[in-house]
C-alpha cells in the first residue's frame, strides 16, 4: 500500500523550500514506507496583481511596527541558519520582487503530469530565494521548464492559452476552504495533516503514522 502524501505549499515561501528538503529526508528516513509525493497549489497572497509588486514595499505594507521589523529579522536569520544547515543558499538581501505564483504553479502541475514535480519545485524555489528571479514571468517559467527537461515551447504556449488555469484556481481555493492558512502543509491520504517545515525525523514519524492507518493486507487464502 502506498502513502500519497500531498504537499500543500507556495513558490514564494521561504519554509517551503526547506519543508520540501526535509520531506524529502523523511523519505529516505522511513524506507520501508512507500510513499508518493504530490505538489498541490496554495498562494499566501491571491491579491498580488499580475505583475508582482515591489518587494521592499509590499512587506513595508505588510509589516510596519518596530516589532514587526525585528520578528522578520529574526525569522528570516532563523531560515538562513537552517539554510546552510541543509545546504539551502537563501538570499534575502536580492530579492527586490515580490511575484505572483500562480503561474508557476501551472508550471509546477505539468511538470508533475511528467515525474518532474519536485525538480520544478527545487527550480522555483533557488529561481526566486537564491537568484531573486521573477518567477512571475513567462520567460522566466519557460527557461526553467528548459532546466528540467520541459519542452519549453509547449510550456510558453500553455502559458500565454491560461492552459489549466481554472483547474490550479480551484486547487488552491479548495485547500483553503479545508481550513488551511499555513505552509508547508503535508496531507497523507487525505486522512492526517501536519503543517509547518517539521524537522525530517518528525516528518518520517508522520509517514510512519500515516502507514499505519492503511488497511492491512490479508493474507492469500490457501488453495
Amino acid at each position: 500500500m502506498t502513502v500519497v502524501i500531498e504537499m500543500v505549499s507556495d513558490i514564494v515561501c521561504p519554509w517551503c523550500w526547506l519543508g520540501l528538503r526535509r520531506i524529502e529526508e523523511a523519505r529516505a528516513l522511513a524506507p520501508e514506507v512507500d510513499v508518493q509525493l504530490l505538489f498541490r497549489p496554495y498562494e499566501l497572497d491571491p491579491a498580488i496583481p499580475p505583475e508582482g509588486a515591489d518587494y521592499k514595499a509590499y512587506m513595508s505594507g505588510r509589516v510596519s511596527s518596530p516589532e514587526g521589523k525585528e520578528r522578520m529579522a529574526a525569522m528570516r536569520q532563523a531560515l538562513i541558519d537552517y539554510g546552510n544547515a541543509e545546504n539551502i543558499p537563501y538570499r534575502f538581501d536580492a530579492v527586490t520582487h515580490r511575484p505572483n505564483s500562480f503561474d508557476a504553479h501551472r508550471l509546477v502541475r505539468w511538470a508533475q503530469g511528467q515525474d518532474k514535480g519536485a525538480a520544478a519545485k527545487e527550480a522555483l524555489f533557488r529561481a526566486y530565494f537564491n537568484e531573486a528571479r521573477d518567477v512571475g514571468d513567462h520567460g522566466v517559467l519557460t527557461d526553467i521548464a528548459r532546466q528540467i527537461d520541459l519542452d519549453a515551447d509547449i510550456v510558453a504556449d500553455l502559458l500565454a492559452s491560461g492552459a489549466d488555469a481554472g483547474a490550479v484556481r480551484a486547487e488552491a481555493d479548495g485547500f483553503r476552504q479545508m481550513g488551511i492558512s499555513g505552509v508547508p502543509t503535508y496531507i497523507a491520504n487525505r486522512r492526517v495533516a501536519v503543517q509547518g517545515a517539521e524537522s525530517a525525523g518528525k516528518l518520517a514519524k508522520f509517514i510512519r503514522h500515516a502507514a499505519s492507518l492503511l488497511p492491512q493486507e490479508r493474507p492469500a487464502d490457501p488453495a
